[in-house]
């Protein structure tokens, strides 16, 4: 394309002078130029009267936009490929009123235009009539041609990535199908296994189901983990030909996890192809069909696991503070940076459409991983904590008022309290708080109690981190609803043990945090309603959540993106994509089941210890184990377990309020696992024992 570079302006003063640069030799006039345009848009594809473009008129006349098309022989392939342009209400026009230019890609059409001058009142600029600079869709610009006609950036829609910009979509972007998660995920049933414990079908023993069982403690002291329908260590060692640990015993030094001999559990079982790769070589945790469930084949998949602590095996029962990450998800984290890094949106170019597939396909999996209607509903934040603030800083000044009242749990983590606590303070609402009980359970009765016409949000908890407590929200969010109020559902907790729908407990909000499912830390999610995220103004300003930016004012994008200011933590989010595949393929019903009868086994053994109480008993619990041992200071616990390798937490958990509930200023918290066994509770068991024996 030859560009002319003339050393006057040819337009007019009224241009400035950096224009004609943009535009090819032997442009018409002005006049000529709007009449043609609006000839132009009117004979695309659903267009006519109704889809002018403003400042001309209108005409749908085929011929006419031909006219056009030959009275600019060189801009055309500029208009047609690199900026897209499409008509005020088109389904092709983007944030910038050039399209995506793909067919059938339909976006939310504009409010009316200039009524987004403050940011609690956000418009979605999303045609062409209503693209700013201009205030009004038919303002016109210096030298008297319709806005539309002059502008003609590539404005692409950011969030198609490689389609958009004409390059192939990047390899890594695994995208899920209408039929999985994923859409390289492999369609043929797992193969029945050999074992009791890995076929649910094969043995009843192991076909209990993981909600609403309660945890029944044998009253014999002698318990072992054949009782609960589970295998011991010996008995794992004498049916499959791998041992649990890949290297010797007797040695104190770690091991290379990823050599040649380890594989991840989601492929076949050939010790020699390596990890599992997509055809192009992208790590790819779900194309396989190994047995259900195999706990020696997990572990191998977490190479953390191999580590030796004080010269001992480790043994990670702090899952509740943070999950170990699959040698899938390290393995996708390392291929980012080696082959797609790039900023995402509005680049064009390859890296460009390979990171912004990535992302947006980790976007995609979220959605289906937890039910929701819509990649437009989910929003990448740092974590749970800064979720809950979002929600609370943006709707929550939005909507709530003096007088109002906020309703939370006693089982909170501090990060569902604070937030609410400085809105409360902020706009004078006030904070109200459901009881539990001496099992630490919340009683709904209490709750209902709460609730009146002036609530305006339930925000609580699924599990306990604290107690390991399963809160009805779907109970309590339908009462909430039922009072007028919305709901927040904080979801860091549960989305690894549990199936999550959030559209069957039809939360308003449900947060979670990447790091609790076995992907990275500072990644985190917000799902929200669509409608009610429409109507929320940003809490951070900056770029990616704008629409166009002049010194009057700025016009916010649609969500997700209007909640996602400045670079977003891309690698981590396809990293936490890549753990959803990886707990999507062994199956979360599959770990549920595995860790509700792994925590019954943990519960019959540790409860019968001299001196030890726990804390929180409720009918419904997670993989969490709170308990204090008499004579002891929980720090003195978790050094000593520390000692033997074994990792617990000790402390307020960030949980203050629920443990004061029962007396107590902390406690020791083991929490468990899909990786976890029962020897090593059996581990953690002695040495509490051999504690309570000494004081």
């Amino acid at each position: 394309m030859t560009i002319q570079t003339p050393t006057s302006n040819p337009l007019g003063a009224g241009v400035p002078h950096d224009v004609p640069q943009m535009l090819p030799a032997g442009l018409p006039d002005p006049a000529t130029l709007a009449r043609l345009a609006t000839e132009f848009f009117s004979a695309l594809p659903g267009g006519g009267a109704s889809s002018a473009a403003p400042g001309g008129n209108s005409l749908s006349d085929a011929s006419s936009s031909a006219s056009f098309a030959s009275a600019l022989p060189v801009a055309a392939p500029v208009l047609s490929t690199a900026s897209n342009p499409a008509p005020a209400g088109s389904p092709l026009a983007g944030p910038g009123g050039f399209g995506t230019g793909v067919p059938g890609a339909a976006l939310p059409h504009g409010k009316v235009p200039g009524a987004n001058l403050l940011p609690s009142a956000p418009t979605h600029v999303l045609s062409l009539g209503n693209r700013a600079p201009a205030l009004v869709p038919h303002a016109t610009a210096q030298n008297g041609l319709p806005d539309s006609a002059v502008t003609i950036a590539p404005a692409l829609e950011p969030r198609f990535g490689g389609t958009a910009l004409g390059v192939p979509e990047g390899h890594g972007a695994q995208r899920p199908s209408a039929g999985g998660a994923s859409s390289t995920s492999a369609t043929t049933p797992a193969a029945a296994s050999p074992y009791y414990f890995l076929d649910p079908q094969a043995d009843t023993r192991y076909g209990s189901s993981a909600g609403g069982q309660e945890i029944v403690v044998p009253s014999s002291e002698s318990v072992t983990a054949q009782s609960f329908g589970l295998p011991g260590e010996n008995e794992l060692r004498s049916l499959l030909s791998v041992q649990r640990f890949p290297h010797d015993a007797g040695s104190h030094e770690p091991v290379a996890f990823n050599s040649g001999g380890s594989r991840y559990f989601v492929e076949e079982a050939h010790p020699s192809t390596g990890p599992a790769r997509t055809a192009h070589g992208v790590p790819n945790a779900a194309a396989s069909a190994h047995p259900p469930f195999d706990v020696n084949a997990i572990r191998r998949d977490f190479p953390i696991l191999s580590e030796r602590v004080n010269g001992r095996q480790l043994v990670w029962f702090d899952n509740a503070a943070t999950t170990h990450k699959p040698q899938s998800v390290i393995d996708r984290l390392a291929y980012f940076y080696a082959h797609e890094n790039s900023n995402i949106h509005r680049a064009a170019h390859a890296l460009a459409g390979r990171a912004t597939d990535a992302y947006e396909a980790a976007r995609s999996k979220v959605q289906r991983f937890i039910g929701a209607g819509s990649p437009d509903e989910i929003i990448f934040v740092r974590g749970t904590t800064e979720a809950i603030n979002l929600i609370a800083k943006s709707w929550g000044v939005q909507n709530v008022g003096e007088g109002d009242e906020i309703i939370v749990s006693h089982l909170e983590h501090h990060a569902n309290i604070v937030p609410w606590q400085q809105l409360a303070a902020q706009t004078g609402a006030k904070l109200r708080v459901i009881p539990v009980d001496d099992s630490g359970q919340v009683l709904l009765d209490e709750y209902r109690k709460l609730l009146n016409d002036r609530t305006k949000i339930v925000s609580v908890t699924q599990v306990s981190n604290a107690l390991g407590t399963v809160v009805p929200v779907k109970e309590i969010v339908e009462m909430a609803h039922r009072a007028g109020a919305k709901a927040l559902v904080d979801g860091a907790q549960s989305v690894s043990h549990m199936r999550v729908d959030v559209q069957a407990i039809d939360a308003d909000f449900f947060v979670f945090s990447g790091h609790k499912v076995f992907g990275p830390t500072g990644i985190g999610v917000v799902y929200g309603k669509r409608a009610i995220l429409d109507d929320m103004p940003p809490w951070q300003g900056g770029g990616n959540m704008i629409s166009d930016v002049t010194f009057e004012r700025t016009v916010f994008q649609p969500p997700p993106s209007r909640f996602e200011a400045g670079t977003g933590n891309i690698a981590d989010a396809v990293g936490l994509g890549a753990a959803i595949d990886y707990v999507t393929r062994v199956g979360i019903e599959n770990i549920a089941r595995y860790e509700h009868d792994l925590l019954a086994y943990a519960t019959s053994v540790l409860q019968p210890v001299p001196g030890v109480r726990l804390i929180g008993t409720a009918k419904d619990k997670a993989s969490v184990l709170s308990f204090v041992l008499k004579g002891y200071e929980t720090e003195e616990v978790g050094q000593a377990l520390n000692e033997e390798g074994i990792a617990v937490r000790s402390g307020h958990h960030c949980a203050q309020p629920i443990l004061r509930r029962f007396g107590l200023e902390a406690t020791v918290r083991p929490s468990l696992a899909f990786y976890n066994t029962c020897d090593e509770v059996d581990a953690l068991v002695s040495v509490v024992r051999r504690l309570s024996t000494r004081r």
